[in-house]
């Protein structure tokens, strides 16, 4: 008996579902990020003492930088997940990149973008 070297149509399918559920999350999740972004600017403090809005500005700034860090990471999630629909697409999802075996489907699904099975990812970081 050969060993499997890619997923079955079904599975594929199967993993295409997770991948499209979280893409739709994450570009909700990206979405509400940038409108927070955008309105970030527009809450006046002007009513309130010098002490206060100093206080005010500080936090929204470290909020903001917190905000565009997290968008940063979201964007790069979401080019992740779209790269592994390509693959769906093409048929080579979830094949490793460095040993071409197949990365195990809990791996997947777990981390539906993975390129890399656990074992290589820990062999490539040495």
């Amino acid at each position: 008996m050969s060993e499997k070297t890619r997923y079955s149509d079904e599975e594929l399918a199967e993993f295409k579902a997770i991948i499209e559920e979280k893409l739709s999350l994450a570009r909700r999740d990206y979405n509400e990020m940038m409108r927070s972004l955008m309105n970030a600017d527009g809450n006046d403090v002007d009513d309130t003492s010098p002490t206060y809005k100093v206080l005010e500005e500080g936090s929204a700034t470290q909020t903001k930088e917190e905000l565009i860090q997290q968008a940063g990471r979201l964007q790069k999630f979401i080019k992740g997940l779209d790269a592994a629909l390509v693959r769906i697409q093409n048929k080579t999802y979830g094949i490793d990149r460095i040993t071409g075996e197949l990365i195990p489907k809990e791996r997947l699904r777990a981390v539906p973008h993975a390129t890399l099975s656990v074992e290589s990812k820990k062999a490539r970081g040495k």
